[in-house]
């Protein structure tokens, strides 16, 4: 293994121990799964339990692939509901939206955590993430004093991944996956029907198209923008056309996939000199 990421696997190693014991937000994606496979090694897996939180905005089949990987590590794998359908904040959708997700989240996890008596909530949050761009969430997990211990000892997302391939995680090839809500254009009201269509509409071009990424996003007005590896983009065909249009969106543009897009239509006022995320 080369020495920069063995000399950071060793400070992940560390860090973890310090901690005692740890309740993990266990999203599912290819960070959060690393980060409890890491915390099983460090602390033992009588002393991690993984919270997968259910509501919504997560994509139904992300939720038994969740289930199976903790259970492989022998991990105890718990899954609160969340609310965040229930804070204004979030619903209205505004550039803040992340912010509200995740306070809702470690609102929930923190108590908990404390009736597991654990003594932290961690995050999947990595290197690359602490200087990404606009992440309010990660600014909202702050606040309620969750702990990153991959971005504490300066693990990117390349390097988890290849960490997570040479401990033979079945996650070191998963696509990013962020909330369904992310697919939903900024100012559009975020609503259960809203979300769950985007994620019929994606699990059917999956099951047809084999992509590595798919995102549907939702532009309004019954409008929508399909994105797609440069890969599966020839495949596209009037069947897929016709899935996507029977989710309800009468206008369907196809475009390659690229993380984040839909902030670009962002402009996000900061203080001169404040962290951009």
């Amino acid at each position: 293994m080369d020495s920069p990421l063995q000399s950071r696997l060793e400070a992940l190693d560390a860090g973890l121990r310090s901690h005692g014991s740890l309740l993990v937000a266990f999203s599912g994606g290819a960070d959060s799964a690393f980060l409890l496979a890491a915390a099983s090694r460090a602390l033992g897996p009588e002393n991690v339990v993984a919270a997968t939180a259910v509501s919504p905005s997560l994509a139904q089949e992300e939720l038994p692939a969740a289930v199976a990987f903790a259970t492989s590590l022998g991990v105890r794998h718990v899954t609160p509901q969340t609310h965040e359908l229930e804070r204004a904040g979030y619903v209205a959708n505004g550039a803040d939206r992340c912010f509200h997700c995740k306070a809702t989240l470690l609102d929930t996890l923190r108590p908990l955590a404390a009736a597991l008596e654990l003594a932290r909530v961690a995050t999947g949050t990595n290197a690359d993430d602490a200087v990404a761009g606009f992440r309010p969430g990660i600014r909202a997990a702050n606040d309620r004093g969750a702990v990153t211990p991959l971005l504490d000892a300066g693990l990117t997302k390349a390097q988890v991944r290849e960490a997570s391939r040479r401990w033979g995680l079945d996650t070191a090839e998963k696509p990013a996956l962020a909330c369904l809500a992310s697919r939903i254009a900024y100012g559009i009201a975020v609503t259960p029907s809203g979300l769950a269509r985007v994620d019929r509409a994606e699990t059917a071009l999956r099951a047809l198209l084999a992509p590595t990424d798919v995102r549907v996003r939702d532009l309004g007005n019954d409008a929508a923008r399909v994105e797609l590896d440069r890969e599966t983009l020839p495949r596209w065909s009037e069947e897929a056309q016709s899935l996507v249009q029977g989710e309800g969106f009468s206008t369907v543009e196809v475009r390659e996939f690229r993380s984040g897009s839909m902030n670009d239509l962002l402009v996000i006022p900061r203080a001169p000199g404040a962290p951009d995320r």
